[in-house]
């Protein structure tokens, strides 16, 4: 067979809505921008104010700067494309893309479990929570997720472009991501698709399951709290991490868990949307809002500054 080696991919993207082009990409950049601020700032507080050094806001500083460098290996390539012709990305690129894509899009997932965990301990063991989620551990959890999201990504990623592309190749996506590749590709290899749904479920399903398993504990015990108010307050410190878990394993799951055969461009690429642009976008917006130790912070600081500001 004589094949032509591919040396770059075409992004279609958002090829389907030539006249939205100026509006998405103004609405994709003003987006982008107001994510890239909120978890800065969000980082920041919680670096400067020593009450928020505890686990919750030492691993939402982690989930923030993880949430960043995602958006960031696919936000601005596909700004790019929006308002130029070249739409094209080399080989090497979309690799590298796919990559930290994956890579911190399984962290992500990872720190959200290990998030839930520390929610577990803090509600049914508050007496050895500090025991139990001492810095070593916080850092060790912190490690593992990274690892684990990466370990992964990398079997994917290598699995993926070991298939066989020849010609010049359309990706019908705005990112290289794993599903419009594998159908880029010259011959399908369903042993490499199974392999990667079977990663895929560990990652996304597994996650999923852990984080459930800690809220059937979290709700059992706050039912056998006797007062209301010690419901409410006992519940509050978990609500925001579970408004995130449902937007993001909900999107993920719509993408990763489901047969192949099943992708389309429009449908897959709103989702996408979703989980690249909005979500990372509701992590400080979430936390923010619905957290008064945070408000606190971000008042202190505004405070502080104005103070300075008017001298």
């Amino acid at each position: 067979m004589n094949e032509t080696k591919v040396m770059e991919f075409i992004l279609v993207g958002f090829s389907d809505f030539p006249d939205l082009r100026i509006t998405l990409f103004v609405f994709f950049f003003l987006t982008y921008l107001v994510t890239l601020t909120g978890n800065v700032l969000l980082m920041t507080i919680i670096r400067l104010h020593r009450q928020l050094h505890i686990p919750m806001y030492f691993f939402l500083s982690i989930l923030s700067f993880s949430e960043t460098c995602y958006t960031f290996a696919v936000i601005p390539k596909m700004l790019v494309n929006l308002i130029t012709e070249e739409k094209s990305i080399s080989f090497t690129g979309c690799a590298v893309q796919m990559f930290f894509f994956i890579g911190f899009g399984g962290t992500n997932c990872m720190l959200l479990t290990v998030m839930g965990y520390d929610r577990c301990v803090a509600v049914c063991k508050p007496l050895h929570y500090k025991v139990l989620m001492n810095d070593r551990v916080c850092s060790q959890l912190v490690a593992f997720a990274m690892v684990t999201g990466f370990t992964l990504s990398l079997i994917d990623t290598y699995f993926i472009f070991t298939l066989p592309f020849c010609g010049e190749k359309e990706i019908n996506h705005f990112l290289c991501d794993m599903a419009p590749v594998i159908q880029a590709a010259c011959t399908k290899n369903n042993g490499i698709e199974i392999v990667i749904f079977i990663f895929c479920i560990v990652v996304v399903f597994g996650s999923f399951i852990l984080i459930l398993l800690s809220y059937v504990l979290i709700f059992n015990t706050i039912l056998k709290i006797p007062s209301t108010e010690g419901k409410h307050k006992a519940f509050s410190t978990c609500a925001s991490h579970l408004i995130v878990v449902v937007v993001h394993f909900g999107c993920a799951s719509i993408i990763y868990l489901r047969p192949r055969s099943t992708y389309s461009l429009e449908g897959d690429s709103l989702i996408s949307v979703t989980y690249t642009v909005v979500t990372p976008l509701l992590n400080p917006v979430v936390y923010s809002l619905r957290n008064k130790d945070v408000h606190l912070a971000i008042w202190k600081c505004l405070g502080r500054k104005f103070c300075i500001w008017m001298r």
